[in-house]
């Protein structure tokens, strides 16, 4: 027998740290439940995008293009960026690891929000450094309270914009007021997942604040609005100086070939990209209008979904999300941020949403 105290072990700090734990995507006896619990988008991907990974099945024996050429400059003449400062990953959580494997030591520290995306974290405590938070009593990250974390050992702030799970944002005079307030040897990542579901006046992208900066890296993902989760493709815009660095830690082949073909066909399809929009657009508000008329708070969401508040004493979250599941519905439970009143719920298509209304129009009832 193998004796365990003699048995290799983990570094330090990494047995303490939670596992992601995805949302769920199936329910014992039911075939085809409808999955609204991880924020994909509803519609699926595009044709142009299908049609491209169907083409890339000839060249799945071979290595992808390290420097994903094409993805490259489809990315960068889409948003008007320079080629060379693009940082590609196996979804932007990698980014993110990339990040914090290059510029953080044991004993530094990353400074994020309450509630901010959990991958920052877990990347972060692997690199044998801490996690600071700051308080969001709003449900929203708050510039003062961000940098009142901010100490000698902090190398790397990190901003969900808008943010998941609350589907709250920050203005463009927020995210500049923070980045003028932050060292320059501080990196600031904005993380704009949902950037393409936000009709907010108020906000605005930091692509441009961040051509002009040293410190700032805005990230985004072909998951949402693209359709591509599965595919796992993401990328972040970074002062050259940095995306050098985290060239140098990179996997070679970190993107797949048919992730490649896909994410370049999508940028093109604007049919697609319009719909899926267009679909957010039309029911978020219809699905907080009609849960807040059950009794239950809605938060305000920039995003593709709504986090469901249960905080009445009588009728828990625990309990909405048992009685969606018997009507066949998968939604989120928050619990691991802290929120534990809290069922995320994904805008659908027009089915789900429906259905989703009428379950929680009869649970509001029990």
């Amino acid at each position: 027998m193998t004796d365990v105290t003699t048995a290799p072990a983990p570094k330090p700090g990494i047995l303490d740290i939670a596992p992601y734990v995805g949302g769920k995507s199936v329910l014992a006896g039911i075939a085809e439940p409808m999955k609204l619990s991880s924020n994909e988008n509803a519609l699926g991907s595009g044709p142009k995008a299908r049609a491209a990974y169907e083409a890339a099945l000839k060249s799945i024996h071979l290595y992808p293009d390290g420097r994903a050429g094409k993805l490259r400059a489809a990315v960068a003449d889409h948003h008007g960026l320079e080629p060379d400062r693009l940082i590609f990953g196996n979804g932007s959580d990698e980014v993110f690891a990339l990040l914090n494997q290059t510029y953080l030591s044991p004993g530094d520290n990353i400074v994020t929000g309450e509630y901010g995306f959990l991958a920052y974290r877990i990347s972060a405590l692997g690199c044998e450094a801490q996690v600071k938070l700051a308080p969001e009593p709003g449900y929203k990250a708050e510039v003062d309270a961000l940098l009142a974390q901010v100490d000698e050992r902090t190398k790397i702030v990190y901003v969900s914009n808008p943010s998941n799970p609350t589907g709250s944002y920050n203005s463009g005079e927020e995210i500049r007021r923070l980045h003028e307030a932050l060292p320059p040897h501080i990196l600031l990542v904005v993380d704009e997942a949902y950037a393409e579901f936000v009709v907010e006046s108020d906000w605005e992208t930091a692509l441009p604040l961040a051509r002009e900066a040293a410190n700032i890296i805005v990230t985004r993902t072909f998951s949402k609005i693209h359709g591509l989760g599965g595919l796992r493709v993401g990328f972040g815009y970074a002062p050259l100086a940095v995306a050098e660095a985290v060239d140098r830690i990179r996997l070679p082949f970190n993107v797949s070939v048919p992730g490649l073909d896909a994410a370049t066909a999508a940028i093109a399809d604007e049919a697609h990209q319009t719909a899926s929009r267009e679909l957010v657009q039309t029911w978020r508000p219809r699905l907080t209008q009609a849960i807040r008329g059950f009794g239950f708070e809605v938060l305000p969401s920039a995003g593709n979904f709504i986090l469901v508040l249960f905080r009445d004493g009588k009728r828990t979250a625990a309990a909405a999300n048992d009685y969606l599941n018997s009507k066949g519905i998968i939604v989120r439970a928050v619990g691991g941020y802290g929120i534990h009143d809290g069922l995320r719920i994904t805008v659908g298509t027009e089915d789900q949403n429906r259905a989703v209304i009428d379950a929680l129009s009869e649970f509001a009832a029990t």
